[in-house]
């Protein structure tokens, strides 16, 4: 049976077969000695993305150190909160820490593990920022009568744990409900590009019809 250890865009931990392209934690160990998840669903701030295989290294998931987590890609790593892991994608977390400061100098990882956590959570729940559809870059994900969709260019994208189903026609005008916490939607809004799965250029076209 799959482990409780997929990540959907709004942060929750479900169990499916398949792992995604990038897995990650939450800072430590989240499951009990069975492998089964406990009711922790953090252990610090520390919520990264990595690689799903860096230094021919072995491990066993859910083993007796962290709990490994799993994403369909970075898009839905960023809307759950995760950001770029500076070991083993050294490049793209130096780059995305660039684009997180409003500095000449990089941010830190502890600065900007400090803004998410406050960002990602309320309490214990998600925390969704109400933002213009309009103004959202690729790479934003947004929540719609309890789907995620992610922004790509005119088009919305449907998540689903296997990839992204469906594209209907990006709206204009209106506010939505943002899951990407707001300073990852700035990294990306001044250039970062996130790892999309891809499925993300091949979803079908669905055209809403007005009743």
């Amino acid at each position: 049976m799959p482990l409780q250890n997929r990540v959907d865009p709004f942060g929750h931990l479900f169990a499916a077969p398949a792992r995604g392209l990038l897995m990650g934690n939450r800072g430590g160990r989240l499951h009990d000695d069975k492998r089964k998840l406990g009711t922790r669903r953090w252990s610090s701030k520390q919520w990264i993305c990595c690689k799903l295989a860096f230094n021919s290294r072995q491990r066993k998931v859910w083993g007796e150190g962290y709990s490994e987590l799993f994403f369909l890609d970075e898009v839905t790593a960023f809307a759950a909160g995760h950001r770029p892991c500076f070991e083993c994608r050294r490049r793209d977390a130096e780059n995305f820490a660039t684009l997180f400061s409003k500095k000449k100098r990089r941010a830190t990882a502890a600065a900007m593990d400090a803004v998410l956590h406050a960002e990602r959570l309320d309490f214990k729940s998600k925390r969704m920022h109400r933002r213009a559809i309009d103004e959202l870059p690729d790479g934003a994900m947004i929540a719609i009568e309890g789907d995620a969709f992610a922004v790509r260019g005119k088009r919305l994208l449907r998540w689903t744990p296997a990839g992204y189903a469906e594209a209907r026609p990006r709206p204009r005008g209106g506010q939505v409900d943002l899951l990407t916490p707001p300073s990852m939607l700035a990294v990306l809004a001044r250039g970062y590009a996130p790892l999309w799965h891809p499925s993300s250029a091949a979803a079908p076209l669905r055209t809403l019809t007005r009743s």
